[in-house]
């Protein structure tokens, strides 16, 4: 079992900023990578950033500039923080793992950007 929880979400105005959390538990070894997806209403799951356990880091090219992805190895944790954020972000936020080439999705944090 694998258990991915998603934390950080908020309503948040226009060019605020917001840290996520997402803590990996259970038969998660070995971690090949973290990372983050996203999904708005109406639309596919878009992917933001990878991380592997080696810090090697990939941006969807759309996702470049305002987000940055980092790890915690140690904690299983990996983090996304969101800058600038814009009403267009407005969508869950997905934790991603991948153990031993299975894909493993949270249920995702909420964020709603909003004046």
């Amino acid at each position: 079992q694998v258990q991915l929880v998603e934390s950080g979400g908020a309503l948040v105005q226009p060019g605020g900023s917001l840290r996520l959390t997402c803590s990996a538990s259970g038969s998660i070894f070995p971690i090949n990578v973290m990372g983050w997806y996203r999904q708005a209403p109406g639309k596919h799951r878009d992917l933001i950033a990878h991380m592997t356990d080696s810090g090697v880091t990939n941006y969807a090219d759309s996702m470049k500039g305002r987000f940055t992805i980092s790890r915690d190895n140690a904690k299983n944790t990996v983090y996304l923080q969101i800058d600038n954020l814009k009403p267009e972000d407005t969508a869950v936020y997905i934790c991603n793992l991948v153990v031993k080439g299975t894909n493993y999705f949270g249920q995702g944090t909420q964020v709603t950007v909003s004046s």
